[in-house]
């Protein structure tokens, strides 16, 4: 049984942007230096002008820091916890600007993280905390609270006040299985990874076998098959050529086993960490799981345009090179590195 993608509109876009992951880089077009000296990130708010998300002091004694990195989402996140006035207003401002941008981008869900806002849990759910209020009330699409952390799952869940539909939880896997409970208590959908007990999958088969014990479980808790999102986990094609198949394969067996009511979803953009014309290398494989019965994603929509995938030329020559490297005909990526050097990439 295979579930077709036709439209757009039936994808569900699950928006990843708004995480303390991110980066930009500090020799990069977004970043600046004020007068006076002042690092910081350069943007346009909702009125077309120019807004700066200083860096604060101590952020320039960090790793990311040192190693030409700016981590703006949790620059503001911390603004908004611990700044000033004025530095709270910025760092709220900088993420209500990126929760317009993903919603007009066509977003159904805002995916959160804060994982990375510290190393102590009692600083993470208050990150949590203060970035679904200040996420929810200027947004129309409900989050998607995402941590590897069931207590900070928990924190954002709570925080979160139903204004714009049910909430999403990201994620369960065999290993945290009781977070399932936190999914039944909130009513909210739930994305479940294909992660076994020990750690990431090996193959197709293997991620078939976990999605399969875990499905099981969630629909034993009560949750309904239509709530129910599976990651089956994107890696680098840069890592092992096998690895853009070993994804496809387990799309279109979990598609077929469990019918066209379950979703599958992913973090597409994994595969192609590492490699150049990386927009190219997330379109072709975003197309391709699509074929294999895809029909939602963990994206950012502002970058990764659904119509624009959907039309793809297959007939192309950096097309038809990049899905050679994705089904794993392209040892080492040698082929595809070759083709970037000459310009045959575009």
């Amino acid at each position: 049984m295979q579930k077709t993608i036709s439209s757009p509109t039936q994808f569900v876009i699950i928006g990843e942007n708004i995480h303390t992951t991110r980066v930009v880089r500090r020799n990069g077009r977004r970043a600046t230096t004020l007068p006076g000296g002042v690092e910081a990130v350069e943007y346009r708010d909702r009125a077309g002008n120019v807004s700066h998300l200083t860096v604060p002091e101590h952020f320039t004694r960090t790793q990311p820091y040192e190693q030409g990195n700016l981590k703006h989402f949790m620059i503001a996140v911390w603004k908004g916890l611990h700044g000033d006035a004025d530095e709270a207003a910025q760092g709220t401002a900088y993420v209500q600007r990126e929760v317009y941008r993903q919603i007009a981008a066509g977003a159904h869900y805002l995916d959160l993280n804060v994982d990375e806002a510290s190393y102590r849990l009692e600083e993470q759910i208050a990150s949590m905390e203060w970035l679904i209020r200040n996420t929810q009330s200027v947004s129309s699409a409900p989050p998607s609270v995402d941590s590897s952390n069931p207590d900070i799952i928990a924190a954002g869940l709570e925080a979160y006040d139903g204004s714009a539909g049910r909430p999403m939880l990201n994620s369960v896997a065999l290993e945290r299985i009781d977070t399932l409970d936190l999914a039944v208590r909130h009513n909210a959908r739930v994305i479940l990874t294909a992660a076994s007990v020990d750690g990431m999958p090996d193959g197709a088969a293997e991620r078939v076998e976990n999605i399969g014990a875990i499905v099981e479980k969630a629909l034993s808790a009560g949750i309904a098959m239509s709530d129910i999102f599976v990651d089956g986990l994107v890696f680098p094609i840069s890592v092992s050529g096998e690895y853009g198949m070993h994804y496809l394969e387990a799309v279109q067996e979990v598609r077929n086993r469990f019918g066209n009511e379950i979703h599958l979803t992913g973090g597409i953009s994994n595969v192609s960490f590492g490699l150049p014309k990386r927009r190219l290398i997330n379109d072709a494989f975003l197309y391709l799981a699509i074929q294999h019965g895809l029909d939602s994603g963990i994206i950012n929509p502002i970058e990764t345009k659904l119509q624009r995938i959907m039309n793809l030329d297959l007939d192309s020559e950096p097309v038809k090179i990049t899905m050679q490297l994705l089904r794993g005909e392209d040892d080492f990526c040698m082929n595809y590195l070759d083709a970037y050097r000459s310009g045959k990439l575009g």
